[in-house]
Formats: C-alpha cells, structure tokens, sequence
C-alpha cells in the first residue's frame, strides 16, 4: 500500500488509532471541503451511520455566517440528532485535519450540545 498519498495514510493512522482507543463508542467523524462541513456518528461494530449533519442540509438553511460560525451550527445539528438517536458517549475522529479551526469549532459546539469525548 505504499501508493497511497500522504493525507489517505494520515487519515487511516488516525482513524486507526481511534477505533482502537474506543472501546465500543460510536465514532463522530468530520469531514470539511472547501466550502462545507460534514459530521457522521458511526457505529463501527454495526458499520452504519447512527446521525449526520452538514452545512448543506436543510435545517441549517440561513443560519450560515463565518466559517467557524457555520461549523459551530454544525456540532449543534449533530449533538441533537446522537442524543435523539440515544447516543451520549462518542470518540472524536478528526480524520486528517488537525484540531484547529473549523474542526475544532464543531467539537467545541457538539461538547455544548451534550455530547461526551
């Protein structure tokens, strides 16, 4: 596998060491491109998406603002839907970004919202 680039590696190495570190905790991925922000909570021992909220989804419609701003909104979403769907307890999986930013604003709202990493 070594033709794999260096953010697919970086990536797997994370996504690696938090599905060992879990201990049956679903997993709250992010995704950003660009231009949105993307957040699933995986129940990996089933391998399917417990909630999911983006920027482009149609509740977050008008509540935009900075980047920051909308990936805050972002965390909100997601922390509503897990704790809709009973999940409580998540492990963080920033994928291959590092903790800053965006990232790390959706963290900080889903932790508001209620939900523990």
């Amino acid at each position: 596998m070594a033709s794999k680039n260096t953010t697919a590696r970086r990536a797997a190495r994370i996504r690696r060491k938090v599905k060992a570190l879990s201990g049956g905790r679903p997993r709250l991925s992010v995704f950003r491109s660009s231009k949105n922000i993307y957040a699933q909570v995986i129940d990996d021992s089933k391998g399917h998406t417990v909630a999911a909220a983006s920027s482009i989804d149609p509740d977050f419609k008008g509540k935009g603002g900075t980047d920051s701003e909308a990936a805050a909104t972002v965390g909100k979403l997601i922390a509503e839907r897990a704790k809709k769907a009973g999940i409580k307890d998540v492990v963080f999986d920033r994928g291959r970004y590092i903790y800053h930013g965006r990232v790390k604003a959706l963290a900080d709202a889903a932790r508001e919202g209620g939900l523990n990493f």
